[in-house]
């Protein structure tokens, strides 16, 4: 049977419902990925969002689903685990978000940075990640069009890409079948507490304009405003926006870019905690036939102006990737706001300091690739069940007291 691609707008017209199971905060891919699998564990579910579908980071961002760029620990294992579940928990209704498991191809300029990126793909491979070592000359097979300069690499088949505004847009569809309510230009302006209590005191429900929700739980998956979400219920979550552009070239022929091709210092780029402009090539093509450009990240608030230093630095360093690059016509440029958190892991669970809160926010750029694991945690530790992953590293409470590192 063919997928029903069609997506309906959700939106305020309908009144509210009165009590859920659950309010999930943010209609983004993670609040969508949760808002689903909640579902479909029985839950009675309430999406909220000020804006629209995907009206966020996931709106802005490449689709990312990586287990390339994840160094040994907690972030890594999440993301093995998510990988999974869109493929196996998901797999049915990929082709309604364009999943594609395109593989992911990581490129070593200088033999410095080919040793480092081999010592990596060791200790990931000891960890269950397929990675594959390239040599210099099996590169070009791969990428036709790559640069000759390049000193080898590694191929990771397991690394993806979905089209994020139809994740979100489809698991939300698919949710609704089972129930769920969403609601878009809703805004939540604060938390219901038993009498009216202070901060501290249980989160039984969300105030919005168009009226409560009384639910005993309450996801933040506010996406970059999720550290305001979190302040509403009177609890620090140092959730913190990180900007990124894109540019998006003309159409070009197809298999121009055949995997996602980044630099190898895209992961020292993506660890980094520094403020100022960091730049690392990420280039892909689509089905479209255009080719997307990154990643760049800085620190700058929700400024959305376009930085020249940022987009000549994508420039620069796709044509060194792609030298063919260089003669082709740039259609636009995004911008996005990854959430940021100073440690950067996730925030994933129940929040102690608000019982009733929960959260699922500070994916930073992963959250695509993340988002269909953290949706599957969030349901399972909802309905009481065994996580399959410990939530332990990615805490709430970890922030009490300004900690994190970074």
């Amino acid at each position: 049977m063919t997928p029903d691609r069609r997506i309906t707008t959700p939106g305020i017209a309908e009144e509210l419902p009165s009590t859920a199971d659950l309010v999930v905060i943010g209609a983004g891919v993670v609040g969508a990925a949760a808002a689903w699998f909640a579902a479909l564990a029985g839950l009675r579910v309430v999406v909220v969002d000020r804006g629209a579908v995907a009206g966020g980071t996931s709106g802005a961002g490449e689709g990312n689903v990586l287990v390339s760029d994840k160094e040994p620990g907690p972030e890594l294992e999440l993301a093995q685990y998510s990988r999974r579940v869109w493929g196996e928990d998901l797999g049915a209704y990929g082709g309604l978000w364009e999943f594609e498991s395109k593989g992911g191809l990581v490129v070593a300029s200088s033999p410095t940075a080919l040793g480092a990126l081999r010592t990596l793909a060791e200790q990931q491979r000891a960890l269950g990640v397929d990675v594959r070592e390239v040599s210099g000359a099996e590169l070009h097979a791969l990428e036709p069009r790559l640069t000759r300069e390049a000193a080898g690499g590694a191929l990771y088949p397991q690394d993806a890409q979905v089209q994020p505004m139809l994740a979100a847009a489809h698991l939300l569809r698919l949710a609704r079948r089972r129930g769920a309510v969403v609601r878009t230009r809703t805004e939540v302006v604060g938390f219901l507490r038993p009498g009216g209590g202070p901060a501290g005191s249980p989160v039984i429900g969300v105030r919005t304009p168009h009226g409560t929700v009384s639910a005993p739980a309450v996801l933040n998956a506010a996406g970059t405003w999720a550290g305001a979400v979190a302040g509403l219920a009177g609890v620090e979550l140092p959730v913190l926006p990180r900007r990124g552009f894109v540019l998006v070239t003309e159409p070009l022929p197809p298999a121009t870019v055949r995997h996602k091709v980044y630099a190898a210092d895209y992961v020292d780029a993506v660890a980094s905690s520094d403020a100022e402009l960091q730049a690392s090539p990420v280039v892909e093509g689509t089905g479209g036939g255009t080719v997307l450009i990154g990643s760049t990240r800085e620190r700058v608030g929700f400024d959305r102006r376009p930085s020249p230093a940022a987009l000549r630095a994508l420039a620069r360093g796709a044509i060194g990737l792609f030298p063919v690059l260089a003669s082709v016509r740039a259609m636009r440029v995004y911008a996005g706001f990854r959430p940021y958190c100073p440690d950067h892991l996730p925030v994933i669970g129940p929040d102690p300091r608000a019982p009733g809160l929960w959260h699922a926010c500070g994916h930073e750029g992963a959250g695509i690739g993340l988002a269909a694991g953290t949706g599957k945690l969030i349901a399972q530790a909802l309905t009481g069940e065994a996580t399959e992953l410990d939530l332990t590293p990615f805490a709430p409470e970890r922030f009490a007291g300004g900690g994190g590192r970074g």
